[in-house]
Parts: C-alpha cells; sequence; structure tokens
C-alpha cells in the first residue's frame, strides 16, 4: 500500500499546473484514477480540456470558476463559485475513489480570504491515506508548505510576454 503525498507546485513561474498534469498523466499511465478540479480558470476553451475528453475513463475534470478573479465582475459571485468549488473538492476527497486529486490554484483562495487555512489544511490532513493530493497556485501559505511532503517552487526567469508575445495555443492555452 502507498502512502498519499501533499506535493505543491507554487511560484511565480509557469508550470504549476502544467506539472500537476504529467503527475496525473504518470498515474492514469498506472492505471489511478485522477480528479483535477481548478478553481479559478472560467469556461474559455483550452488544449488540457481537449485532451482530456480522451482519458474519461480515469480522469475526472471540474472547471469551477467564472475566469481570472482579478478581471471579475462580481467578486462577490466569484467568492461563491469557489466556495462552491471547494465543497466540491472535500467531498471527492471524502469519497475517495480517486487515487490522485488535484487541486488547481487552490493556493489563491486562501490568499483572498475566500478560505480560511485551517480549513484546507484539516481536509487535507484528514483526506484517505492513500489518496495523492496536488495543489498548485503562486504563494502557498507557509502552513501548506509545512505540512506537504514536496513542495516546487517555479520561478520566472524569462517569460514571452515582457516581449510582447501574446499567449500561444498549445502553450498557455
Amino acid at each position: 500500500m502507498t502512502s498519499g503525498l501533499l506535493i505543491i507546485n507554487t511560484g511565480d513561474g509557469k508550470g504549476k499546473t502544467t506539472a500537476a498534469l504529467g503527475m496525473a498523466f504518470r498515474a492514469m499511465g498506472q492505471g489511478m484514477r485522477v480528479c483535477m478540479i481548478q478553481f479559478l480558470k472560467g469556461s474559455w476553451k483550452y488544449g488540457e480540456l481537449e485532451s482530456a475528453k480522451r482519458f474519461e475513463d480515469l480522469l475526472e475534470w471540474h472547471v469551477c470558476g467564472r475566469g481570472f478573479t482579478w478581471q471579475s465582475d462580481n467578486i462577490e459571485e466569484d467568492k461563491r463559485v469557489a466556495r462552491e468549488a471547494w465543497d466540491l473538492a472535500r467531498s471527492v476527497i471524502a469519497e475517495n475513489r480517486h487515487g490522485m486529486v488535484i487541486l488547481d490554484e487552490l493556493t489563491y483562495l486562501i490568499t483572498y480570504g475566500v478560505l480560511e487555512i485551517e480549513t484546507v489544511a484539516d481536509a487535507l490532513r484528514n483526506r484517505p491515506p492513500e489518496m495523492h493530493v496536488a495543489v498548485t497556485g503562486r504563494g502557498a501559505h507557509s502552513q501548506l508548505v509545512d505540512m506537504a511532503d514536496l513542495v516546487t517552487e517555479m520561478t520566472l526567469i524569462k517569460h514571452p510576454f515582457e516581449q510582447g508575445v501574446k499567449a500561444q495555443k498549445g502553450i498557455e492555452f
């Protein structure tokens, strides 16, 4: 029996969600069921969602946000939707049907005060012992970092956006 790990991908650099998806593909390759819950990403079309359709037997995917919160037209609605997504995440964890659960951009819910750190920490501490959980997002709370088994910080060194290059299919979406 394996011991479930708490994994955090944080930092200002690109690649936090991409790294978590790499672990998801590795887990699915071993026959493990994976659930991805995205807390902020909205309804715009991006490549990962199209690819996910090909793995419906092993990959459950929930896009729960209304888009990027800093561009919001209704922050209170964003908070309500984010709390509903957290309720979904807690039930997915409690159901214990997945070997890995990815909580994409969860760190922002703590940073923006939508969720209390203790609420999140308790749920992660009390997950099924064999379940791997990956949390992504900038500015991971120090309490999450302390309780995690693996923490990777992506560091931005250079990004094409700084040179005026817009987001591109297959790279950013």
